[in-house]
């Protein structure tokens, strides 16, 4: 893929064009960086009342002022984040690179997912892309080697960056570079050729890019070829082997209690699945069940906390139709023994249309929002492993939603890429072609 991306005077203050991506960009966040008229934000999330045209309309005068200018050969894109944890002193560096991949229909398992989407966000994502031709943010995508071969030419490449962020909005630091050697681009090619992708983030995304490509390939009839440029959709791929790849947990916050359930009823109702053991201090929670299986912390107010551990032999009642390795997961057994049998909210469908849970990421503010009143109670999970990932997408079925939280979020605005007609007619594309 040939990129577009900000003219070299504005890249030198790349930091002020950058945005969260559209699924995770708070109301104030937004109002924010609309303020600036060359914030990526007005291609990514729109406003008016047709965003789409509106941004169709920004994004022509941008590449016509000479805003956004394309690179003039194609080129694979290393991008790397630089990151720490909270309370942890250790910087990690994931590595990875965005281009071009062939978006594929999940029946065709390249590209795997491990949750379900939402029609509606699929829906605004494939509008805006069809109004476009352009995508603003590459979804994130996880390949496996062992051997970590496609990593000595990033590293290679990162000796000379095209530029990088201060620091984004997650904290971060960002850094991009090209690589656009021919030979070297073929061995990525290989390399990837073979391997699955499971899809970390941006399954709306990526829902949408397969629906504009399904369409245009139904208008095409019998004039297609398969390398027209909608056939592809940018993707930023880091390695599943590295140990630079987070992923955050996501705490459950129950906004209510259906029959508003007091709270010594609530415990009465989890006592037949759950051993409750109640701690003095609520912030010990994380630690009491780090690295537990089917641990959860509990806090109810006030203080009130406990241990929920659930007991081995209940296991076995789980009956919802999905894979083992589904049944395996935490967050499978709470939505179940928790959301289910203890609180009466019966299927995983009917859990996600539930307005009574929040999912939150920070512990401190589930226990301050229940103390707050916000909420009744607040259920403290365990981060999900990589190979948890791994082995529920090989199994063909989804997660609990808000199960994942890969850190960090790749930014918008870093780099654009253009789907339109033109760009497969470039002569040199044939020397990439199989």
């Amino acid at each position: 893929m040939r990129g577009w991306r900000y003219n070299a005077a504005l890249s030198l203050q790349i930091d002020e064009y950058v945005s969260p991506l559209f699924d995770v960009v708070s109301p104030k966040q937004r109002e924010a960086l609309y303020r600036n008229p060359f914030n990526s934000i007005h291609l990514s999330v729109p406003r008016g009342e047709n965003p789409g045209e509106a941004a169709r309309q920004r994004l022509r005068e941008w590449q016509e002022q000479g805003v956004l200018v394309q690179d003039e050969l194609p080129g694979i894109y290393a991008y790397y984040q630089y990151f720490r944890l909270p309370g942890s002193s250790r910087e990690y560096c994931r590595k990875g690179f965005m281009c071009h991949i062939r978006a594929t229909d999940w029946s065709e398992n390249v590209v795997l997912r491990h949750e379900n989407t939402l029609p509606a966000s699929v829906n605004d994502r494939a509008e805006l892309l069809a109004c476009t031709e352009f995508q603003t943010s590459a979804t994130h995508g996880l390949y496996r080697d062992d051997d970590f071969e496609l990593e000595r030419y990033l590293d290679e490449a990162m000796l000379n960056p095209l530029y990088q962020t201060e620091e984004d909005y997650q904290g971060a630091r960002d850094v991009l570079a090209v690589i656009q050697d021919v030979r070297i681009i073929r061995r990525f090619q290989q390399v990837l050729a073979a391997r699955e992708v499971i899809l970390a983030d941006g399954h709306h995304r990526y829902e949408g890019s397969l629906a504009y490509r399904q369409a245009r390939r139904a208008a095409a009839g019998d004039g297609y070829t398969g390398q027209e440029a909608w056939n592809f959709h940018l993707m930023y791929l880091t390695n599943a082997a590295a140990d630079d790849l987070r992923i955050l947990p996501t705490h459950r916050l129950l906004l209510d209690l259906p029959g508003d359930l007091s709270p010594e009823e609530l415990l009465e109702r989890l006592a037949p699945y759950f051993t409750l053991l109640p701690l003095d201090d609520p912030y010990d929670l994380p630690e009491r069940i780090a690295g537990k299986p089917w641990a959860f912390g509990l806090y109810l107010g006030q203080g009130q906390s406990y241990k929920l551990r659930l007991r081995p032999e209940v296991h076995a009642q789980l009956e919802w139709d999905t894979t083992p390795e589904v049944k395996a997961l935490d967050l499978t057994v709470l939505h179940y023994f928790v959301l289910e049998k203890a609180l009466g909210i019966v299927g995983p469908e009917a859990q996600r249309q539930w307005p009574g849970v929040a999912y939150v990421r920070a512990f401190s503010e589930c226990l301050s929002r229940v103390d707050r009143g916000e909420a009744r109670a607040a259920l403290i999970t365990n981060e999900v492993t990589m190979a948890e990932v791994e082995r529920v997408c090989h199994s063909g079925a989804v997660m609990p939603p808000k199960s994942t939280f890969f850190y960090p979020k790749t930014i918008g605005g870093f780099l654009f890429s253009s789907i339109r007609d033109e760009e497969s007619a470039a002569p040199f594309y044939a020397a990439f072609r199989s």
